[in-house]
């Protein structure tokens, strides 16, 4: 009689280190928050990736791809970084978008003190929060929405002053302390559409190519590069056609020396006043650029959630390509998600080597 043995095969579960998943756990991946949730059998809790917690051991460890199977196993959710909620991000970001709110529907620009109360947060945690989301801390983004109320209030307007009434000023005076600030020209000025704003500038060259250095009253409006000189120059003039270009002396050259050597070597940093003009969006936007370190580089996406608007991906790409000020707003350090680098207003290949420079120790 011929005996036959069974052999039973068992096969064991692939471990939770093996899913990529639980790496974003292992980091705290704040972006994996309400995409990704982990159960732990020996506390008898669920969390979500950005959890705070010391990292379990990835034996007890379950993941979900939804609350519900989280729920699901029974456990109770974790009260540090509290599943079931939103996530601080998101939290934080509805806190910002209801200040801007807030500010935007104000007559008169809200204190900080009363920004924090109406959202139920110390000052200095709102504060913090704000910038850290916006780019902005909430006067100036105050102030950039103002300057869109007066652009828009001097554009429909006969007159100034109507204009400085409908902008929400009680006074001239208020208004005519910051209105150049704000518009980077006189409000007639303004009206007129620039008409004879005076942009002083002056074209170097660098290794990336001939530079065009523009400035006006206020500070540097326009850094532009490319091959030839003479396209920069009506470059310029399509950027502010009505304004009166003037050829600087050589006192002004010394300010494109500046930044000459600022493209060459951007670790030194550029100390020059800017004028920066945009849209409140924008400025949010040229805002989370600067704050940008020299040799890294962030995702269109990353800079929208930044900012506090994550499907503004399409937007954030559109202020980049509106940047008049290349390297000192550096928009060239914005790059697709998976790292390409994509398209830039002043070429690719100039993208490139920035990035390269900026890698290198001591560039």
């Amino acid at each position: 009689m011929q005996t036959s043995t069974i052999r039973q095969e068992t096969t064991s579960a692939p471990s939770v280190v093996d899913d990529p998943r639980w790496a974003r756990i292992v980091a705290r991946d704040k972006t994996a928050d309400d995409l990704l949730w982990y159960s732990v059998a020996t506390t008898g809790v669920y969390c979500r990736p950005s959890c705070p917690s010391r990292t379990a051991n990835p034996t007890n460890v379950q993941l979900h791809d939804s609350l519900a199977s989280a729920r699901a196993t029974g456990f109770r959710p974790c009260k540090r970084c509290n599943p079931e909620g939103l996530s601080t991000d998101r939290e934080n970001a509805a806190i910002v978008a209801r200040a801007c709110r807030l500010i935007e529907e104000s007559e008169e620009e809200p204190s900080l003190s009363e920004l924090a109360d109406a959202v139920s947060r110390s000052p200095s945690y709102f504060h913090r929060v704000f910038k850290a989301t916006t780019g902005l801390t909430p006067k100036d983004y105050a102030i950039a929405h103002r300057a869109k109320r007066v652009r828009r209030c001097l554009n429909s307007s006969n007159s100034v002053t109507g204009a400085i009434y409908d902008a929400g000023f009680n006074s001239s005076g208020r208004f005519y302390e910051t209105s150049t600030d704000m518009l980077g020209m006189t409000p007639t000025q303004y009206m007129q559409g620039g008409a004879n704003e005076e942009i002083r500038f002056a074209v170097g060259e660098t290794s990336l190519g001939a530079i065009l250095v523009a400035s006006s009253q206020k500070g540097v409006a326009a850094i532009l590069l490319g091959d030839d000189p003479g396209d920069l120059v009506r470059d310029l003039q399509d950027r502010f056609p009505k304004a009166k270009l003037i050829g600087a002396d050589r006192d002004y050259e010394a300010r494109v020396a500046r930044v000459v050597g600022f493209v060459e070597m951007p670790k030194l940093g550029l100390d020059l006043p800017l004028d920066v003009r945009g849209t409140a969006f924008q400025q949010r936007v040229w805002q989370a650029l600067r704050e940008i370190p020299v040799g890294r580089t962030v995702s269109y996406a990353e800079i929208a959630r930044r900012i506090g608007a994550p499907k503004a991906v399409r937007a954030v790409a559109g202020a980049c390509a509106r940047n008049n000020l290349a390297v000192a707003i550096p928009c060239h350090r914005v790059v697709k998600n998976d790292g390409a680098i994509s398209g830039y207003a002043w070429g690719v290949e100039r993208k490139r080597t920035l990035l390269d420079r900026e890698a290198r120790p001591g560039g």
